[in-house]
């Protein structure tokens, strides 16, 4: 795993990468339409960089292999690394508390950790993602408001408190305001910007010059020419933006620079272009903590025997027919990862211009493996491995555990769910996973409670009891725990009875509008229909407000967002409202005060009721009236 060059930096160069590499990014780019991609290649020969495409869709500039790009949450491993030279130098512990670690901060009122007596938040389960943290709130990413300079203690509102959802340790969920504390700890070390100390101490070591943590932009009056600009589909431009999670997901570099740090990462700690005397060769980084990157051990599936997941800011990626450690970034216009094979001394990193929702990012990675020669390993073998004895009390529906966002938490209960069972007879001793918004898996037993999907080599999922005795299924990045159908149709039922009765209000108040006896002069005020009639047409108000402020405003309160927390507000109050006008007009129709057409429609009492219903089971879940700011 040693790496034996004399120096990080003398062998990184512009080569021309292989004419079939430099062809097939050409195709790839046009196929998946996006706009520009730039790479790097390390292999025990050296670097070599490459680039195509273009750095500006406005300008129809090309793309350059020493182009700087936005990387997104590959900040996390340069976090992660500043924290672990920290912890190299005896300055920090990997198993000091939160509280100890920022006593300014008031960790205990922060977080609330209902496992605080027996575990409390320690720095490497912010390292892992395993501090049971929420990720991320939409004013945290969707705003304007941030500032390069922003402390990063305005990334939490004061006076909140954010609800751990698993125990500190024993599940991974992917969390960029843990990283975000994790850029606040090594402020309150250094006494410093996290941002100016990492550059001193972390980039100019590992001779990283073309890299920053700052706020770099391609807007004037501060623009860096050498920065390409972001990309939405159809080559919409978009600028680089400050943030307020600013550790989780800030940080521009280069396709060599990457090399350099990449290379790093498989040696044994020491930089070796600083050693004076060979003899005593200090690691930068501890080298049991190099290896210990992407190889969790505390989660209840790596204790299971599951090797995938994230540690030390890595996660263990099975693709491809290889295994590597990486990390995926994605920011405003720009997608970018990373792969090291440490055993090859061989990685690669690649970052695309252009953040495209249907591009399939997968292929320039595919491409890259190809160009670096690794040796596909055969998938693992089912020994004569058999479905589990007890597998038909797993058989099921499972719902995420946790939501990545709490916020958003009912609409994955709805939505986000999964079922496992029996694969067709014809597939074998199988199970399938089918998720509601996915394509089914096929698992396959590999030992165990371990099995494997038909594309990874090593065992992909396992099934695990839980610490509270649930059962759970994992892949050691997201967690699944089976839930009862009884607990999930009363929820579908509301949903679906709650879209039904919009429905009805909607197109039986246009049909009572529409009719000749029935104008808006003529439509009485104690018509039951026309409180929820008008509240659902309310809804529709905002829109217009929204398409006329940037989508980067969207966790902000505006004038758009107020209007949408007003009129999502109304609803169930206007529901209650039409429910009391037709019961009014009912008992009047009883008693002889009106009569004939006068009667109240019971199928608009229904649908009323139905929209009432699903508006209190929204209020429940906090998701009403909708404050996209808070």
């Amino acid at each position: 795993m040693v790496s034996k060059n004399p120096s990080l930096a003398a062998t990184v160069r512009s080569a021309d990468i292989s004419a079939h590499t430099q062809a097939q990014m050409a195709v790839l780019l046009q196929q998946q339409q996006l706009t520009g991609v730039v790479w790097s290649t390390v292999t025990p020969e050296g670097v070599r960089t490459g680039a195509a495409g273009i750095a500006d869709s406005d300008q129809q500039s090309l793309l350059r292999a020493d182009h700087k790009m936005q990387v997104g949450s590959i900040a996390k491993t340069l976090i992660a690394v500043g924290i672990l030279r920290l912890v190299s130098e005896g300055k920090l512990s990997l198993d000091s508390p939160l509280s100890v670690l920022l006593p300014d901060l008031p960790v205990d009122q922060l977080l609330d950790n209902p496992w605080a007596a027996e575990q409390p938040v320690l720095l490497r389960h912010l390292l892992d993602h395993t501090s049971g943290l929420d990720d991320v709130r939409l004013w945290q990413v969707f705003s304007l408001r941030a500032t390069p300079d922003s402390p990063l203690s305005q990334a939490f509102k004061p006076g909140t408190s954010m609800r751990l959802r698993t125990k500190p340790g024993s599940r991974l969920s992917y969390s960029n305001m843990g990283y975000t504390v994790l850029g606040m700890v090594i402020e309150q070390v250094s006494g410093e910007r996290y941002e100016r100390y990492l550059e001193q101490h972390l980039l100019q070591p590992l001779q990283m010059f073309d890299s920053s943590f700052g706020f770099i932009t391609q807007q004037e009056p501060a623009a860096d020419p050498r920065l390409a600009m972001g990309h939405f589909e159809n080559n919409v431009t978009q600028a680089t933006v400050p943030m307020f999670l600013r550790p989780a997901g800030q940080f521009t570099t280069t396709a060599a620079d990457m090399a350099l740090f990449v290379r790093f990462l498989m040696s044994d700690g020491v930089i070796h272009h600083e050693m004076n005397d060979i003899s005593n060769r200090k690691p930068f980084i501890a080298p049991e903590l190099l290896r210990a990157m992407g190889q969790p051990t505390t989660t209840e599936a790596a204790q299971a025997g599951l090797i995938a997941g994230y540690a030390l800011g890595l996660n263990n990626r099975d693709r491809h027919g290889v295994i590597g450690r990486c990390h995926v970034g994605t920011t405003f216009g720009f997608r970018a990862n990373f792969c090291l094979f440490p055993e090859a001394q061989k990685a690669f990193f690649v970052a695309m211009n252009a953040d495209v929702e249907t591009a399939n990012y997968d292929q320039f990675d595919a491409l890259l493996v190809q160009e670096l020669g690794l040796a596909r390993l055969a998938p693992m073998p089912p020994p004569t491995a058999v479905l589990p004895q007890d597998i038909a009390n797993w058989l099921g529906f499972y719902q995420l555990a946790p939501s990545r966002m709490e916020s958003f938490r009912y609409l994955d209960l709805l939505l986000n769910f999964a079922t496992l069972q029996f694969a067709e007879p014809q597939q074998g001793e199988q199970l399938q996973l089918k998720p509601f918004q996915g394509a089914a898996r096929l698992l396959t037993p590999v030992g165990g409670r371990l099995f494997r999907a038909n594309d990874r080599i090593t065992a992909s999922h396992v099934l695990l009891d839980s610490a509270e005795r649930k059962r759970v299924i994992s892949d050691g990045f997201r967690s699944y725990q089976q839930v009862s159908i009884w607990q999930l149709l009363p929820l579908w039922a509301s949903a679906i009875t709650g879209v039904i009765g919009l429905g009805f209000v909607l197109t039986a108040g246009l049909l009572r509008f529409l009719r000749k006896d029935s104008l808006i002069s003529r439509w009485r005020h104690n018509d039951p229909l026309l409180p929820p009639f008008s509240a659902v047409v309310f809804l529709l108000l905002p829109l217009p407000l929204f398409f006329g402020q940037s989508f980067l405003q969207l966790g902000e309160l505006t004038l758009a967002s107020a209007a949408l927390a007003l009129v999502t507000g109304l609803l169930p109050i206007a529901m209650l409202l039409g429910i009391w006008h037709w019961l009014l007009r009912q008992a009047a129709f009883r008693s002889g005060a009106v009569k004939g057409r006068g009667k109240s429609s019971v199928p608009e009492l229904l649908a009323m009721i139905a929209v009432l219903q699903w508006s209190l089971v929204l209020v429940y879940w906090g998701l009403l009236p909708l404050r996209l700011w808070a």
